[in-house]
């Protein structure tokens, strides 16, 4: 019995030793498939959290969706009516917008400088007289704040209309800001009434700096507007502050300062200032040559040249402006600058080379014809024609492309997409080159017509003189070598070069003016300046010169939108009209000039307006006929 229990207990425990594996397996298995579902859900948590965690797409920072998404395809609505294209129409409008928007910033900003000179200004008489130029151009601006509202108001109606779907994702995205521009436009209204109404209550000298600092406050606010503006612009171009579905992350900071949003500024601001004193010119030239009095002619040619002078001024820096917002639209996305720069747009650029050609050519031939008001500027004239030369070389520099349109034989023909002649030639350091060297014998054309009616005494002229060509010499070969020089470099290296181009552009011009500034301390007068003595020749070119300034405006904002091809919002919202297509290089020359032809019949139409006001000041006694004009160390008749 004892051995029947033994070998029972042997037996179980056999039976245990079998068993426990497979009880330890099986308890293995029921903590597995216990742990396994919250395992699983912890798992895909971390997967989801990970796929949808929000992040700014440019910024690559996380952030809480507080804004709507980007319109899915089937969300865009896009109501025509008959046969009336919307772009078309809103392009028209949105164009008249930015021109009158940048007349309405750029002219307080005159009024404000020519208001300081004035205030600096010793001779009561000529102070009189910029008093008299800064309200009048104030008064313009008044009338163009007023349609610049009316013409931004049918705008924003157009864009609601026409592209709702649109218009709600941009205000969902900008709602935070949209309160923001409305109110900071409506204190500028009302500053600039009050710095309108107030000039002859503060006429005072004690009063007359209060009044000048609410020209201040008036162009503060409206530099605030164009940076609100930019920063819409800049965000359908290059967005920021939202994720990939394009929904606002609460940023505002990421939302304004996209990757193009600063150098669009600057090219903005500097475009707008350009706009606005081409229209200046324009008038002053229409107002010339329609006088029939000799004090008209010599007011408005004297108004001419100023404005002339502030709007060189603004062109001088825009091809760096330029080039660093397109090296912006590289380095934010590279197809998009070879789109606007070497494919598709690439003639535009050829076209705005040719008219920023033409640019530097009028100005030189207006410095050139406005010697003939000036007594003893005949020695420097023969001068010129080799300035015209050069400038003509630098021009068809400038011109030469990159690549060309062709059709596909003529690609298998060639064997490339790029040409084996121009291909080698038309690269960005030879362009950059070709710009910089414009403005070095600009300035020299500018230094002959300092010189024009006056003798210089001081001791060490030939010294000056020398140095002065040195300096000139030296500067455009170094621009040149430096051009060359990149033809041996590749493209991401060869960019580099726009910098020391542009370094050694600025010191040519800064030390040549500086110098030649200097030099000219008690020079001898030959004779006064005899405003309105210039050529008609001259005041047609200056004429000329205005519609180009328009006109390269018009046409690199085309260049710019276009840039995005089918998206309202570049990647983010496509553009599913079926009339989203890029317009031929004939449709968009015939739409850019309508829009100039149109905004300039306006803005005439607003000077005619202003000139009814009884309260102007009649011109008559303002230019006197002497030297007596704008007091220097030789009482030139220069602006300081």
């Amino acid at each position: 019995m004892q051995g029947v229990v033994v070998r029972d207990a042997r037996a179980e425990s056999s039976v245990i030793r079998m068993i426990r594996p497979a009880c330890l397996s099986l308890a293995l298995l029921v903590l597995m498939s216990c742990a396994a579902p919250s395992y699983a859900l912890a798992q895909h948590s971390a997967e989801l959290a990970q796929v949808e965690a929000p992040r700014d797409i440019y910024y690559k920072t996380g952030g809480v969706p507080v804004g709507p998404s980007a319109p899915a395809q089937d969300e865009a609505r896009y109501p025509r009516y008959g046969s009336f294209d919307n772009r078309t129409f809103v392009w028209f409008v949105t164009q008249q917008h930015t021109y009158f928007g940048g007349f309405v910033l750029a002219l307080p900003i005159f009024c404000v400088i020519i208001e300081l000179i004035g205030l600096f200004t010793r001779d009561k008489s000529v102070a009189a007289r910029y008093d008299c130029l800064a309200r009048d151009f104030l008064r313009v601006s008044l009338l163009a704040l007023s349609l610049t509202a009316v013409v931004g108001t049918l705008m924003l109606g157009m864009f609601i209309w026409l592209y709702p779907s649109f218009m709600r994702y941009m205000g969902g995205t900008f709602k935070a800001m949209m309160p923001v521009y409305a109110l900071v436009f409506v204190a500028e209204s009302v500053f600039l009434i009050a710095y309108y109404y107030s000039w002859d209550r503060m006429a005072a000298p004690a009063l007359k700096w209060l009044h000048v600092s609410l020209g201040v406050v008036v162009n503060s606010l409206g530099g605030v507007l164009l940076l609100l503006a930019n920063a819409w612009a800049a965000f359908m171009m290059a967005p920021a502050g939202v994720d990939a579905q394009g929904r606002y992350l609460g940023n505002v900071a990421h939302l304004l300062h996209s990757a193009l949003w600063n150098p669009l500024n600057v090219h903005r601001f500097l475009a707008d200032i350009m706009s606005g004193g081409a229209v200046v010119i324009a008038y002053a030239s229409y107002r010339f040559l329609t006088s029939k009095t000799d004090e008209e002619r010599a007011y408005y040619d004297w108004v001419g040249y100023v404005f002339l002078f502030v709007t060189v001024c603004a062109l001088l820096p825009m091809p760096f402006a330029g080039y660093w917002l397109m090296r912006s639209v590289y380095a934010f996305r590279q197809s998009m600058g070879v789109t606007m720069m070497g494919g598709l747009l690439t003639w535009l650029f050829v076209v705005q080379a040719l008219l920023v050609g033409v640019l530097f050519l009028g100005i030189n031939y207006y410095l050139w014809q406005s010697m003939g008001r000036m007594k003893g500027g005949d020695r420097y004239q023969p001068y010129f024609q080799y300035l015209v030369w050069a400038l003509m070389a630098c021009l068809f520099v400038w011109l030469t492309p990159h690549t060309v349109v062709m059709a596909p034989s003529e690609i298998k023909a060639m064997g490339g997409a790029q040409h084996p002649v121009i291909g080698n030639y038309g690269v960005m350091s030879s362009k950059n080159g070709a710009i910089n060297v414009m403005i070095c014998l600009t300035a020299l054309s500018y230094i002959f017509f300092r010189r024009a009616n006056r003798a210089i005494t001081v001791s060490w002229e030939k010294t000056g003189n020398l140095v002065l060509a040195v300096l000139f010499v030296t500067g455009i070969v170094n621009i040149i070598w430096l051009s060359i020089y990149g033809f041996y470099l590749p493209a991401s290296v060869r960019v580099g070069l726009s910098s020391p181009q542009a370094f050694t552009t600025l010191t040519v011009l800064v030390a040549g003016l500086l110098i030649n500034r200097s030099m000219m301390r008690g020079a001898k007068v030959h004779g006064p300046i005899e405003w309105g003595k210039i050529s008609v020749r001259g005041m047609v070119a200056l004429f000329g010169l205005a519609a180009t300034f328009t006109w390269v405006m018009g046409l690199m904002g085309y260049i710019r939108s276009s840039g995005r091809l089918s998206w309202h919002v570049n990647e983010l919202m496509p553009d599913l009209s079926p009339w989203a297509y890029t317009p031929s290089l004939a449709f968009a020359a015939k739409m850019v000039t309508l829009n100039m032809v149109v905004f300039w019949l306006t803005v005439l139409l607003l000077f005619w307006i202003s000139s009814r006001d009884r309260r102007a000041v009649p011109v008559t006694g303002l230019i006197p006929q002497d030297s007596r004009l704008i007091p220097s160390g030789a009482r030139e008749a220069q602006p300081s």
